[in-house]
């Protein structure tokens, strides 16, 4: 048995009985210890591997809501609202407004073959003053093929009149998510799941399948370790066949980079049918791929006004959002998993969604007491402090967008929440003072993947206009790399696996060209990435 220790500037372990260390032992993919290396020659003949002599390591970041089609977008065009860079390193422009988005989708339609359908991600027309996209818009861009165009959010979509058509939706239509304009009329504009699906379907695209295949998964993979991302999650698929066989053949590659770990789609079948699904799907688990989440997706986006409000609600007088599980429903989908023994992600991102998720928790728990269940609330971007405290005396944990404050915090900030709320949206200073177990996320491809930046985020609270948004709720940095690591390890019931240096865990690193603990704060997402370490295998990030 090879033995092989790495020696570093400085190891952070996240282990409280030994915080810090300068090297780390490996045999067979496991941490056999890390302290000095007079410490670790105890355990017999060594090789020391000086490469890492220079860098940081620490555990492997651990990323507990992304989603796979991060890798799977990049084949279609950008249209977001910030510049953006491919996995390939191509730098995308942003638009700044819907006639700019317009023309680029034009130029980019005339390319396409005779009957294709075209698809656009990254939307985000909540900078536009207002403005939102209608039905001539998109028209403008194709009047014969179909056009979906998906915003930044993934929960609302725009169409044009050929999907439209091909939908059925008119007026007279009754599904809840299909925008109206003053007449009556559908505007394109499509919140959520039913409404967004009609279009998908319309414009013959399955959204799973293109968007996670095999190829799809080895991007996001890439995209995920050159960000020093170990173990990620796909945080809502559908797992047909198709993409499972995918996960299935590309986590068996010795050079696959990360771990993964895909959340089942709640309301893709009823309930008894995907606990028969997803109890068969763990018995494929391998050593890179977990089946063992459920993802429930209750109301929509606070910037894509499809998020479910309390009172007051929507800053500027927009009306709430929209369910997608709602009270009627969540009990009896949460309950089947819950009683399965799988632990529930559910998405939360109004606080009227997180009360929701909150009191279907506490109801599941009633019913079938079950210790250490772990569910976990997504985003929970408004949950006020008394939400909290019911998170902890029920066992719940929060997994907090932090990102949200540079991307999102001015528009929340001046329409969506009003300056009070906006202030304390992704509370991690809240959650933490309570004690509630947590984890911060990027959600990619909503935003990319940077664990150091969504760390930053965190500590630093700055908006993209670089307004300080909610001092109470900055945390320190060894807290932000905490949850990064083995806060979201926790989060995922992993915690005994990896997101801490400690022995017995899995050699899951990342490897650092500066200490996050001693750079100042606010340029902790400036911190180098060297590469990773996934049981013991070393991936080096190509330099460009």
């Amino acid at each position: 048995m090879t033995t092989t220790v790495y020696s570093a500037r400085r190891i952070i372990t996240m282990n409280p009985n030994r915080p810090f260390a300068t090297h780390v032992a490996v045999r067979d993919g496991r941490i056999l210890g890390a302290g000095s290396l007079e410490e670790l020659k105890g355990w017999g003949k060594v090789e020391l591997d000086t490469r890492f002599a220079d860098k940081v390591i620490l555990p492997g970041f651990v990323e507990g809501h992304s989603h796979a089609f991060e890798g799977g977008v990049w084949k279609f065009p950008y249209v977001g609202y910030f510049d953006r860079t491919s996995p390939e390193g191509k730098r995308h422009k942003g638009l700044k407004n819907i006639d700019e988005v317009v023309a680029a989708l034009r130029a980019h339609e005339a390319t396409l073959p005779k009957g294709a359908s075209l698809l656009a991600w990254g939307f985000d027309p909540i900078y536009f003053g207002g403005r939102r996209m209608v039905l001539a818009d998109v028209d403008k861009i194709s009047t014969e093929r179909p056009v979906v165009i998906i915003h930044s959010n993934f929960h609302v979509a725009n169409a044009n009149t050929p999907v439209l058509a091909k939908a059925g939706i008119t007026r007279t239509t009754n599904v809840h998510g299909i925008v109206k304009d003053a007449a009556g009329e559908p505007t394109g504009e499509l919140q959520e799941m039913a409404a967004k699906y009609m279009a998908y379907r319309a414009a013959g695209v399955e959204i799973a399948a293109v968007l996670s295949d095999e190829q799809a998964v080895w991007r996001f993979a890439r995209v995920a370790q050159l960000a020093g991302v170990t173990t990620a999650t796909d945080l809502h698929n559908e797992l047909p066949e198709s993409t499972v066989e995918g996960y299935l053949k590309a986590t068996a590659s010795d050079d696959f980079p990360i771990r993964l770990l895909p959340a089942f789609a709640a309301t893709s079948v009823p309930p008894a049918d995907g606990v028969v699904r997803l109890q068969a799907l763990t018995k494929k688990n391998n050593d890179k791929l977990r089946f063992q989440l459920v993802k429930i997706v209750t109301d929509g986006s606070i910037q894509g006004l499809s998020a479910r409000m309390r009172w007051p609600g929507y800053y500027d007088g927009t009306p709430n959002g929209v369910w997608n599980v709602g009270p009627d429903d969540i009990d009896r989908i949460l309950l089947a998993y819950h009683r399965a023994g799988f632990q529930v992600h559910i998405h939360t991102n109004g606080d009227e969604a997180s009360e929701v998720g909150i009191e279907a928790v506490e109801r599941a728990l009633a019913a079938a007491p079950r210790w250490d269940h772990r569910h976990t609330l997504q985003h929970a971007q408004m949950a006020d402090a008394g939400q909290f405290r019911r998170m902890k005396a029920l066992g719940i944990c929060a997994n907090l967008f932090a990102n949200h404050l540079y991307y999102w915090g001015d528009i929340h900030y001046a329409k969506t929440l009003g300056p009070e709320r906006a202030e304390r949206m992704d509370a991690c200073a809240t959650a933490l003072r309570v004690g509630v177990p947590f984890a911060i996320h990027c959600d990619a491809p909503v935003t990319p993947i940077g664990p150091l930046f969504t760390a930053w985020c965190a500590v630093n609270r700055l908006t993209a206009s670089g307004r300080t948004l909610g001092e109470a709720e900055k945390i320190p940095v060894a807290d932000a790399l905490r949850a990064i690591t083995l806060g979201a390890a926790y989060t995922l019931k992993l915690d005994e696996e990896l997101g801490s240096i400690d022995v017995g865990k899995r050699a899951d690193f990342a490897i650092l060209d500066d200490d996050p603990l001693s750079v100042p704060p606010g340029e902790l997402k400036d911190v180098g990435v060297w590469g990773t370490v996934l049981g013991g295998k070393v991936f080096e990030a190509p330099k460009a």
